[in-house]
């Protein structure tokens, strides 16, 4: 298991539960939510030639890549196990190339910074960002186009919704004892 899996799952067993379908999920700090709730698994819909899941019907930058959720939302990225959390923030450096280059048209909820970006081309995290992500984040955005399987859905997750979406702490079990994939990437 990765370091970056590894380290996400211990933090998940620190956040707390999620709430009730009519409130916004809390990412373990206090007044910072991302702002939404999904009352049932999402339909995921596979990216064109990426190894990646956008879900069309949701009003969110809401993505599936490499065994983990991913929401792009106010500027920074969160990451969850499960389809409605816990969330919790991503370093911007440490997201995902894959899901970096997730051509514009994908955002469901595309900030005004995408505005003038050609809908086919993945987001211009350098010039967003600046001088120092790109320099960390060299080539980022350059990449064989060959296929990349993309990670199995975790469908089980569809049985849990509701007041049957388990607890944080219930949910590394559940994903051990019902999903087998590894991830290829830390």
């Amino acid at each position: 298991m990765s370091k970056f899996r590894i380290a996400c799952l211990m933090l998940s067993l620190c956040w707390p539960a999620p709430v009730a379908a009519d409130v916004t999920i809390g990412i373990g700090l206090p007044n910072l939510s991302i702002g939404f709730n999904l009352p049932v698994y999402p339909q995921l819909v596979r990216v064109p030639g990426y190894p990646v899941y956008y879900a069309p019907d949701l009003g969110s930058n809401y993505f599936f890549y490499d065994g983990l959720y991913w929401v792009y939302q106010g500027d920074d990225w969160y990451a969850s196990f499960w389809y409605n959390g816990p969330w919790g923030v991503v370093d911007r450096g440490y997201v995902p190339a894959y899901v970096l280059r997730i051509p514009v048209r994908y955002y469901r909820k595309p900030p005004r910074h995408f505005r003038g970006w050609a809908s086919h081309e993945p987001p211009h995290w350098g010039q967003h960002w600046g001088n120092d992500w790109s320099k960390r984040r060299k080539g980022w955005d350059q990449w064989s186009h060959k296929s990349h399987r993309p990670a199995p859905l975790p469908t089980y997750q569809r049985e849990y919704s509701g007041d049957r979406y388990p607890s944080a702490a219930n949910q590394p079990t559940l994903q051990v004892e019902n999903y087998r994939y590894q991830p290829r990437h830390a």
